[in-house]
């Protein structure tokens, strides 16, 4: 991804008509709405998209979080774009961010200023794209962001307890991107501004679209079963599932066609993972790292949490069954260069409030950076779902040691005080039941509990008992015994007084009331800070979800025991806190 120097940037994109006028434009080539409020950070997608068109030389303005129950002014105040209205859920699907696993409406939102709830609506994606395009019929619209990407395809709503056709349909959008977006918005853009250089819809990879014109089937092409045979036999869209699955697994995944109702959506394969050149071009973009002026004097908890981290890798290649991570940002990990991380710190530090502190060295799992296969031509054949489970692969190449020089290079920055790690860490990745994997894992080990902890150690083992963790494609509660061993051994050593902090879940799927009593009673969480359980929700696009709505195991077709009933759910739930 190569982009010209040559462009003007500015400090924020216009929110309002007379931030147009006073960049002195007449209209908006792009206008991008999102359920979130507006801020400039990589952290966000809609600061990523924005500043990405921003650097093609696209004029860019940003509506967050419009009001969809008045007159519908927040909708028209931008104008009409030249080119396409983007639209966006936020950072997390609508329907997670406001209700709980026991379907109880939340009563804050992270992603608003001062934490009120209430500034967007359920399926907002849907709302929001069928409000323009009641307003600007004529004009295209492209959605995005974690909604879309879960929902591009006939999926589970935990919430109306249904399924669903892809949003697509839904929503009556034009384009839907998936997965981390930057490649594919520049190449939509430039195909609706009419440098389409011959190009067709099926050309606009990691693109998908509804058409009634029938496929022309080849061999780099898939066809899942019909959402209406999902919906007419569960086994089906367990198949359909695991073919989605799978292509989204793949290193050089196929073109997919979904029949549904008169017609097909289409879902073009996506582009290569970014190289590392690519992605430090995404982290170099001019981010001024807060928020909107809009909201001075006002507090967003979401940006609170992560405005003193630094994201070093994408993607994820655990493989658990409940994620939704690498069905979004993919298996394969693409990390930063040092130098971009680095630079990324020198910004940050010139940011008004920093103390020198950074509060998240991380990624989805915070020591996967600069991992991936030794040889590609291996990838490039592989179905494994995870790297990892139920073994590490032999190819992969998992050694920690660029991860620990890391570490010491930021520490070794002028003004950096701490620098912790926040994000969840595969212990999986250095230890089996008999101790540390190589020399490697023990330094870093070492390295991480001695000097990036805050106090306590988060780690995700999820469940004790064997046969829940396999359905969660987790590893061995052993490895935990073993981790805690070896934690226990730093802390001594360092004379630290650290806590081991464990997340659990409740009521997945195959957990009976019998396991987490099994759990809260396991002598190896003694003296172990356990007051992390989380009741098992739902997701579009995850193995777990079609688990629970199917109650078929999606490996077998086997029976499968999924507690659905929500008293019996808070009861599993509760049971972890009367040891």
């Amino acid at each position: 991804m190569q982009y010209e120097k040559k462009i003007r940037h500015y400090p924020f994109l216009p929110t309002t008509k007379d931030e147009i006028k006073r960049l002195g434009w007449e209209q908006l080539d792009v206008v991008l709405f999102s359920g979130d409020a507006y801020i400039d950070h990589p952290s966000f997608g809609t600061a990523i998209i924005a500043r990405v068109l921003e650097k093609e030389g696209y004029k860019v303005g940003v509506v967050a979080q419009p009001n969809w129950r008045d007159d519908l002014r927040d909708f028209k105040k931008l104008g009409r774009p030249r080119l396409f209205f983007g639209v966006s859920a936020g950072a997390m699907d609508s329907m997670v961010n406001h209700y709980t696993a026991f379907k109880r409406l939340r009563s804050n939102d992270s992603y608003t200023p001062g934490g009120a709830a209430g500034f967007r609506p359920d399926y907002a994606v849907t709302v929001y794209t069928k409000i323009l395009k009641s307003l600007f019929p004529d004009v295209p619209i492209v959605i995005g962001g974690i909604e879309a990407s879960l929902r591009r395809v006939t999926h589970y709503d935990y919430w109306q307890d249904k399924l669903f056709p892809s949003i697509l349909i839904e929503s009556g959008a034009d384009f839907l991107t998936y997965g981390m977006g930057e490649k594919a918005i520049i190449q939509i853009a430039r195909y609706i501004d009419g440098n389409k250089e011959g190009k067709s819809c099926r050309q606009l990879l990691q693109t998908a679209y509804f058409s009634t014109e029938p496929p022309e089937l080849d061999s780099n092409t898939v066809t899942l079963p019909s959402f209406e045979s999902c919906c007419a036999d569960k086994k089906e869209f367990v198949k359909s599932f695991n073919e989605v699955e799978l292509q989204a697994n793949l290193l050089h995944p196929k073109r997919i066609i979904e029949p549904v109702k008169n017609g097909y959506v289409y879902i073009n394969e996506p582009f290569p993972p970014l190289t590392q050149e690519e992605l430090d071009a995404v982290y170099a973009l001019p981010y001024t790292m807060q928020p909107h002026p809009r909201y001075k004097g006002k507090t967003i908890p979401a940006y609170e949490m992560i405005k003193n981290s630094i994201t070093i890798h994408r993607g994820c290649f655990g493989g658990c069954s409940f994620c939704t991570i690498a069905a979004h940002q993919g298996k394969f990990i693409q990390s930063r260069s040092t130098h971009s991380i680095l630079s990324e710190i020198e910004v940050l530090k010139q940011v008004p409030g920093f103390s020198g502190n950074l509060s998240d060295v991380g990624a989805p799992s915070a020591n996967m950076y600069m991992m991936g296969g030794k040889n590609l031509s291996l990838c490039k054949k592989c179905r494994r779902k995870s790297c990892i489970y139920p073994s590490i692969c032999l190819n992969l190449n998992r050694s920690h040691k660029p991860l620990t020089e890391l570490y010491r290079k930021i520490d070794a920055v002028s003004g950096i005080r701490h620098s912790f790690i926040g994000s969840g860490v595969r212990y999986d990745l250095l230890m089996d039941r008999e101790g540390y994997l190589d020399k490697e894992s023990r330094e870093y080990f070492t390295e991480l509990i001695s000097k990036h902890i805050s106090g306590r150690f988060k780690v995700a083992p999820e469940h004790t008992e064997e046969h829940v963790l396999q359905l969660m494609n987790k590893p061995s509660f052993a490895l935990f015994c073993t981790m805690k061993k070896e934690f226990g051994k730093i802390c001594k050593q360092y004379n630290l007084n650290q806590q081991i902090v464990p997340y659990f879940i409740s009521s997945h799927p195959g957990c009976h009331l019998s396991d987490m009593k099994a759990l809260a009673a396991n002598p190896n969480l003694q003296g172990v800070f356990t007051e992390q359980v989380q009741s098992f929700t739902p997701t579009p696009m995850t193995r777990s979800s079609v688990m629970f709505y199917t109650g078929l195991n999606t490996k077998t077709l086997a029976p499968l025991f999924v507690e659905k009933n929500i008293m019996r759910q808070r009861e599993q739930k509760s049971y972890f806190f009367k040891k």
